[in-house]
């Protein structure tokens, strides 16, 4: 574990000295939520929370920059979003977004992704899972990464024509 963040330290420590991370997009799977029994709403649980605080913390300390941070409509995702931001500060604050719910279109979703800013998603599985796959091999049915709650992904892109490339991760488990 140590090797891996000093690996990341080093990989963000040479993107500060450039400026912020060229088109980079950080997705994130909502933080563990309670039970629909405990809470209708699924809130994020006290380990939820605790978890998504030290992975912002984290990041933070690796000066991660994040322009814009938006979510799903549902209360979880907005909870995680408001605890990346008060840690990482976006510029452009945090917005709720349609079309990040877990089923929705990827596809026409990946359309829409602004790759010129650093923007962050948060939202639900299987839809960060299948959006991963979408914009590195062109399929969505091609698992490339498994998402943890309240951990994120750093996807990287030199250039509008080039596909996207996972550059790093923030997992609260190593498991």
């Amino acid at each position: 574990m140590i090797v891996y963040f000093t690996i990341l330290k080093d990989i963000l420590n040479e993107n500060k000295i450039q400026g912020s991370i060229a088109m980079a997009l950080f997705l994130v799977q909502h933080g563990k939520s309670l039970p629909k029994d405990v809470d209708p709403d699924q809130g994020l649980s006290q380990e939820g929370i605790s978890e998504v605080e030290r992975i912002a913390d984290v990041a933070k300390g690796y000066a991660v920059k994040v322009s814009r941070i938006e979510h799903s409509e549902k209360t979880r995702a907005r909870q995680t979003a408001d605890i990346m931001a008060s840690a990482l500060k976006p510029e452009k604050g945090v917005h709720e977004r349609s079309g990040l719910k877990p089923l929705d279109d990827v596809v026409a979703f990946s359309e829409t992704i602004d790759s010129s800013e650093d923007l962050m998603l948060v939202g639900h599985l299987p839809f960060m899972g299948r959006l991963t796959s979408y914009l590195i091999t062109a399929s969505v049915d091609t698992p490339v990464f498994k998402f943890q709650n309240g951990g994120i992904l750093c996807l990287d892109k030199d250039s509008d024509i080039g596909p996207w490339v996972i550059k790093w991760a923030l997992m609260p488990k190593i498991d």
